[in-house]
């Protein structure tokens, strides 16, 4: 065999050994990206199903533990009331002091509301929390909640389906709170004034009982905040019976 044979022959040995090794790097790319893409799919179904699942069993165990120390309410209409509601005691950090009911999204939907808007031990924890340097429920000012709209039992995934007139009731230990939606808009994260005691003035002394709800904009991003405002419509003394919206609806 010639010169030029052999070193034709080693070229085309070590071609086809450069291509061996150019497919296995390729498969063993592949086979990175499809474990990636696996753990990628496992995390979203996790964040999206289990923490909802996780969520949803924290924020009726938390409902039931409140309800155990609530006093009777009957099963029945109370008297609407527009005077002056019962001031309600300043709720430790991270305390369940009430919940909240939105007809308009289901006779079951009911979701605890704690003291705090901190991540872990408050949003994913399945509450929905209260700005604590709002103001109480049926107090001249603003009420202001935050919640999830995406994971962790979601409490406001349906804030885009709640009209004007809609009614969004909170429960406490002395009275039911039943406030009316007025209006709902898209803001940046900065636009703090929403929680602001009079979120039209910022600058002004409230005179209106209002409630707020804060929540992120669009699914899955953080970018925005949808809001919602309310006015205090009436209230309801515990002893006396339920809103009747609740009743019409079939919550319990």
């Amino acid at each position: 065999m010639s010169r030029a044979e052999v070193a034709e022959r080693n070229h085309a040995t070590h071609a086809r050994r450069r291509t061996s090794l150019g497919l296995r790097a390729v498969g063993v790319l592949g086979e990175l990206l499809i474990t990636a893409g696996v753990i990628v799919a496992l995390f979203v179904v996790w964040q999206v199903f289990w923490t909802d699942v996780t969520g949803a069993r924290a924020a009726t165990s938390h409902i039931e533990s409140f309800e155990e120390i609530l006093p009777e309410s009957p099963e029945q209409p109370g008297t609407p009331q527009t005077g002056e509601p019962p001031a309600e005691p300043v709720p430790a950090a991270g305390e369940t002091f009430a919940t909240m009911f939105v007809p308009a999204w289901g006779p079951d939907w009911q979701f605890p509301i704690a003291e705090g808007v901190g991540r872990e031990d408050v949003l994913d924890a399945g509450y929905v929390g209260h700005y604590p340097e709002t103001q109480l429920p049926g107090a001249v000012g603003n009420f202001a909640l935050a919640g999830h709209r995406q994971s962790h039992a979601k409490p406001f995934f349906g804030v885009d389906s709640l009209e004007v007139g809609d009614s969004v009731i909170v429960q406490t230990a002395q009275a039911w709170y039943v406030y009316k939606v007025t209006e709902s808009y898209v803001v940046y994260p900065t636009q703090t004034e929403v929680i602001a005691p009079d979120p039209g003035d910022p600058g002004a002394v409230a005179t209106e009982r209002t409630i707020t709800l804060t929540t992120c904009h669009p699914l899955w991003s953080t970018r925005e905040r949808w809001i919602i405002h309310g006015v205090l419509d009436h209230w309801i003394d515990r002893e006396d019976g339920r809103p009747a919206e609740m009743i019409e609806a079939g919550a319990s």
